[in-house]
């Protein structure tokens, strides 16, 4: 298993207004979890203005990054689940409840960490055992099982 999930980051519960305030959210749990450098927040949201909302990878599942560089300290995740679903403006899994963040040093370790990440998510209720967890080991476990 490739995915940062020891030092992974878990927040439930969280108010976002907004697509934005949901990548930010997932950003700042990087920053405070020492991995990234405050950049790195608004570079997220910068991509997805830029580029639309290609980081929304399954039904109510986004995972916003930007690429590695050097305010990226750290390969990490920060798990972030919604109170409420927020609309990422994607034509089919829209809207969102679950934010993973990523961050990664290198380009080929951020391939590699997207590519398990969506091999993950695409097992049977790992997105529903994200929703419901209540504590950062149940959401890694959802994760990593």
């Amino acid at each position: 298993m490739t995915l940062p999930l020891d030092d992974a980051s878990f927040s439930p519960g969280v108010h976002a207004a907004d697509w934005r305030a949901a990548v930010r959210a997932a950003g700042v749990d990087l920053v405070h979890a020492g991995a990234v450098g405050r950049a790195y927040v608004d570079e997220m949201v910068r991509q997805i203005e830029d580029a639309g909302p290609y980081c929304v990878v399954a039904p109510g599942v986004a995972v916003p990054h930007a690429k590695a560089s050097a305010v990226v300290r750290r390969d990490a995740l920060a798990i972030v689940v919604l109170d409420e679903p927020v609309a990422f403006g994607h034509a089919h899994h829209d809207p969102v409840r679950v934010v993973i963040g990523l961050a990664a040093t290198s380009p080929r370790g951020h391939l590699r960490i997207l590519a398990e990440l969506a091999n993950e998510l695409d097992r049977p209720g790992v997105i529903e055992r994200l929703v419901a967890a209540e504590s950062r080991e149940a959401a890694v476990a959802a994760l990593g099982a």
